[in-house]
């Protein structure tokens, strides 16, 4: 969604970063060009108004413009006023003494509401916490059967009524009490465009389950329109957050950059791809850095704790120094990382990823064929590529609907992996080496007679088990 905006930026503060002093005129200039480059993102204008104002006075303090590295400076103000506007500090959920704690969610028709409701659901059980959802969208039809499709994919049930959306939101309060669930998520009706019924049903629903925490689900991709429609629903039902749905859509981002500074409410989540897994907390911080090409490890750590295991992925990196990392192990990892999301996003979390690397179309398809190739060889021939002869090449070519040429050019790229991370590692172990030596001697020295001077290799021992590769099961599951 920033991706236009995080190429004005680049630009703009490349410049910046190239002169060895800035003078007023520098930074009116590129004040100038900031404030066009958020203007035509869609971001409100009095938001761009005052962080200008305050960038501009920030940029032209003494510290700056007489700094070593002004360039530097100047990017650093402008990430602390990008994360001041779209928010400060991350949205912190408190959760109710007295269990369920109610989440009630409002909105537009069309805005991602239903999908949303179940995406949090995901979210909260993902805390540890035990959700129930509740239909009360009964003017939708079929709301109330995709939420319970929803539901059942991520095991979390549902509950509604047939009579109206306030008798409906009773009653799952009254089963979330009956049946031990310790948070309540009502999806709520939208239209349209925001009308008296409209806000005196979800008026009337929020009086019935009197909710923790109000959320209202806006569609990015509406630019100015969402930050209008959450002026509208706030003077109503008192906000307590905003979740923005399709921020991994082609919109300018003016919503993002908006709302929290117009409505005074903060982001407290995002949608980011239609999968039920693409939602978590928004961090304004790490935003502000994304925009700003800087990347995003933090999140990246945090995708990945989710889906490696950690005492699987050290197994697999000491293999991989040690030289003794299969095709087996490297389809794993390759399984692993797609379960991270999407590689495009993947690579735009990356910091110092060049320009051309992170804009460029990865074609999820070639990652496939990589697999197909892998899967198409016998245990044997993944744990030791070197048996892979012309034949066998031909074998694997036509199983996976490759070509022999492919087959190859993946062992090749394999084998000069696993040689260059084996001796990285040789390289570590002859300076571990090197100083168990030094230690060695420094001990001799002190009066050990026989410390650091045998030769002499040890026996081995007889009760530790030897490890034979070749009898290893190294078959892929499924296989």
């Amino acid at each position: 969604m920033f991706e236009s905006l995080t190429d004005r930026f680049d630009g703009i503060l490349g410049r910046l970063k190239g002169k060895g002093r800035l003078n007023e005129s520098d930074v009116a200039e590129a004040m100038r060009e900031i404030r066009l480059a958020l203007l035509e993102a869609d971001v409100h204008f009095n938001v761009v108004k005052r962080f200008v104002e305050r960038t501009q006075t920030r940029c032209l303090d003494s510290e700056v413009t007489q700094s070593l590295t002004p360039g530097q400076q100047v990017v650093k103000i402008v990430n602390e006023e990008l994360t001041t506007i779209l928010g400060g500090e991350s949205f912190q959920l408190s959760y109710s003494q007295n269990p369920p704690t109610v989440v009630l969610m409002a909105g537009l028709q069309g805005s991602g509401k239903t999908t949303s409701s179940a995406k949090l659901a995901r979210w909260f059980k993902s805390q540890g916490r035990n959700p129930l959802l509740v239909g009360a969208d009964l003017q939708r039809p079929a709301a109330v059967e995709q939420l319970e499709t929803l539901g059942q994919q991520i095991d979390i049930p549902v509950s509604s009524s047939a009579t109206n959306a306030i008798d409906a939101a009773r009653k799952g309060l009254e089963e979330a009490h009956l049946t031990g669930r310790d948070v309540l998520i009502v999806d709520t009706a939208g239209r349209l465009t925001i009308d008296s019924a409209l806000m005196d049903e979800i008026a009337q629903i929020s009086d019935a389950v009197e909710p923790d925490h109000t959320f209202l689900v806006v569609d990015a991709m509406t630019g100015q329109d969402a930050v209008n429609t959450a002026e509208a629903f706030h003077a109503t039902l008192e906000l307590d957050g905003i979740i923005l749905t399709k921020l991994d859509g082609d919109a300018r981002g003016g919503a993002a950059l908006s709302v929290k500074e117009v409505v005074g409410r903060p982001i407290a989540f995002a949608s980011t791809g239609e999968k039920l897994e693409d939602f978590d907390q928004f961090h304004p911080g790490r935003m502000a850095e994304r925009i700003l090409g800087m990347g995003d490890v933090l999140t990246l750590i945090e995708k990945a704790e989710e889906v490696f295991e950690q005492e699987a992925a050290e197994e697999a990196a000491q293999r991989l120094l040690e030289g003794t990392f299969t095709l087996d192990d490297f389809v794993d990892q390759l399984r692993q990382v797609r379960q991270m999301g999407d590689l495009s996003s993947i690579m735009s979390m990356m910091p110092g990823v060049p320009k051309e690397m992170k804009d460029a179309s990865i074609d999820e398809r070639e990652i496939d064929r990589l697999e197909a190739i892998v899967l198409s060889m016998t245990p044997n021939e993944r744990s030791n590529p070197d048996v892979v002869d012309g034949s066998r090449r031909t074998r694997i070519a036509d199983g996976s609907g490759t070509t022999p040429a492919q087959v190859s050019n993946l062992l090749k790229q394999f084998k000069e992996m696993r040689k260059t991370m084996k001796g990285m590692a040789g390289l570590g172990s002859k300076t571990n080496s090197r100083k168990s030596k030094a230690k060695k001697a420094k001990k001799g020295k002190k009066g050990s007679k026989k410390a650091g001077n045998s030769r002499v290799q040890p026996k081995d021992d007889p009760n530790v088990p030897k490890l034979n590769v070749a009898d290893l099961d190294l078959t892929l599951p499924g296989q």
